[in-house]
């Protein structure tokens, strides 16, 4: 697919996760796409980055579920702060271990998952609508009722894929991607480049492999559609490029 085509698959008020974490990885080439096409109303859940900096500074999110937004080597995403700060999106805001939580929730169609993350912190005060269960063996232990992050689409990006889905990542870390694809409804994977299958093996161990073609509605191949974020080892992150987006609002 192209990734025109992918914004083409979306509609207004849709949940849409996107992978990756903070300033890494990031599929960039499809939130693009999506700036440039009709949709809004969104509800955005992602271990946020620019990705949602830009969504909302496009008008284009209703909804932000995330554990933080940020630029890594700058603390705070300003264009999701001003939002936030406007009042111009609702923010709900969980500790990082709760949102593993809820996608591994979603992952694997459970209402919700127990957690002791969350207790005893503001995150119960913040998001009033959190419930808590008490454990039904001995210790009856109180715990935090994560609900599940389900998702109508989820966008993710890798350094691999054949054209069937299979899709690998090289760097140092998988963030949690496999189950933003295994939580949503349909799944689309940008990649740096599309490779046979039997070359897959030769990139990177099986283990690589983390994105099952079951999981995946289509591909696009994106050379730098991360970019200006990292996707190690194929590039790092341009720090140039991620300061002129803060002083500007655009990526060029």
């Amino acid at each position: 697919m192209s990734a025109e085509q992918v914004a083409g698959a979306l509609e207004s008020g849709m949940t849409v996760g996107i992978g990756g974490w903070g300033s890494r990885r990031k599929p960039m080439a499809l939130v693009s796409a999506i700036l440039r096409s009709p949709v809004r109303d969104l509800t955005i859940v992602s271990y946020g980055g620019p990705d949602v900096g830009m969504l909302c500074a496009a008008g284009k999110v209703r909804k932000v579920v995330a554990p933080f937004v940020t630029l890594d080597t700058i603390p705070l995403e300003p264009h999701f702060r001003r939002a936030r700060q406007a009042g111009e999106i609702e923010f709900a805001e969980y500790d990082e271990g709760m949102f593993m939580f809820g996608l591994l929730a979603g992952a694997h169609r459970l209402p919700f998952l127990p957690t002791r993350a969350g207790m005893g912190s503001d995150v119960m005060r913040v998001n009033p609508g959190l419930r808590t269960v008490r454990s039904p063996y001995e210790d009856g232990e109180e715990l935090v009722a994560v609900p599940a992050l389900t998702m109508d689409v989820a966008l993710i990006h890798m350094n691999r894929a054949d054209a069937r889905g299979n899709a690998q990542y090289l760097g140092p870390d998988p963030y949690f991607d496999d189950l933003y694809a295994k939580a949503a409804t349909r799944c689309y994977v940008s990649c740096e480049r599309i490779v046979d299958t039997a070359d897959l093996l030769k990139e990177g161990p099986v283990q690589s492999l983390l994105i099952s073609r079951a999981m995946v509605t289509g591909v696009v191949e994106a050379p730098g559609g991360a970019g200006f974020t990292s996707c190690e080892p194929d590039y790092g992150r341009d720090e140039e490029r991620q300061r002129r987006y803060v002083e500007t609002g655009v990526v060029d």
